[in-house]
């Protein structure tokens, strides 16, 4: 599963990513975690607030930094 983190890299940024793994270990998934930091890169994805997080590259969160639980339920 690829996790895609889209954000200037600040800390809730930081935060997402850090919820994102913890929430795929908790489930045992494997991940691959992607930064993406490049303004072009983020609108080109269709983000419009960060930070977000995609899966396989669909949006499953936007302009929030959602806990892990949170996480784990979308990914259910």
């Amino acid at each position: 599963m690829k996790f895609s983190i889209y954000g200037r890299g600040c800390s809730k940024c930081e935060q997402l990513a850090a919820n994102a793994e913890s929430a795929a270990q908790a489930m045992g998934i494997a991940c691959d975690l992607e930064k993406i930091t490049d303004m072009n890169d983020i609108i080109d994805a269709g983000v419009l607030r960060t930070p977000a997080l995609a899966v396989d590259g669909r949006i499953i969160v936007e302009g929030k930094v959602a806990s892990s639980d949170a996480i784990r339920k979308l990914l259910e």
